[in-house]
């Protein structure tokens, strides 16, 4: 929780103070927790929460009502990104997404959706998410504080297509490139966090892969 804390508590200093500790979202059965670890040291470099529908509303569900195009469909939220400060901790977070793509992939999840504050809401425009309501309307959520969000979603089995139609600079790295150092393994001290191993020493070299 030390790396969700201290990513929240740079900017969101309020909502970070409820971080400390698991969330009863972390726990859930429809949850699971990415934590990227370095491989050279074993420190924490940043952490993601997966939830899908599977039996429960997302937590964005709170509130908004999905439209009819969502409603029906496998999806899984992305909530509580949190990274290291510095390169190290962007080249992670296109790597907490590569993840949260291959799980949901894994899993026929039919669409990934976020909910993206200002001015973070600019990177999911550059991964082709598209807005769920109105161009870029932000909506207070509850879940995060109620600060206005984008709700935006991702087609999953047209992700392939649309990001080569693209010429998407992640491209290769999304749906081409393999490396043995980086692995998911459950961890035996928190069932449901889902442990992504990262050799620090590859960290920026942009080659990365999945066991």
């Amino acid at each position: 929780m030390g790396i969700r804390y201290a990513a929240y508590n740079r900017h969101l200093p309020k909502l970070a103070e409820n971080l400390i500790r698991f969330e009863d979202a972390d726990l859930a059965k429809d949850t699971i927790v990415l934590l990227a670890e370095s491989k050279l040291d074993g420190s924490p470099l940043g952490t993601m929460r997966i939830q899908t529908n599977h039996y429960h509303g997302l937590g964005l569900e709170q509130s908004v009502t999905l439209p009819d195009w969502l409603q029906g469909r496998h999806l899984a939220e992305a909530t509580r990104l949190g990274v290291a400060l510095g390169q190290a901790g962007k080249v992670v977070k296109t790597l907490l997404f590569k993840v949260y793509f291959e799980y949901c992939v894994e899993n026929d999840i039919d669409w990934m959706v976020i909910t993206a504050r200002s001015p973070l809401d600019r990177q999911y425009d550059a991964l082709l998410f598209q807005d769920v309501f109105s161009k870029r309307e932000f909506i207070p959520m509850q879940h995060v504080g109620n600060l206005p969000h984008r709700v935006m979603a991702f087609e999953v089995a047209t992700a392939r297509q649309r990001w080569g139609a693209a010429s998407h600079p992640l491209f290769a790295l999304m749906f081409e490139m393999r490396h043995p150092d980086l692995v998911l393994y459950e961890s035996p001290n928190a069932p449901g966090e889902i442990k992504t191993v990262l050799n620090s020493r590859l960290v920026g070299s942009g080659v990365v892969g999945k066991r």
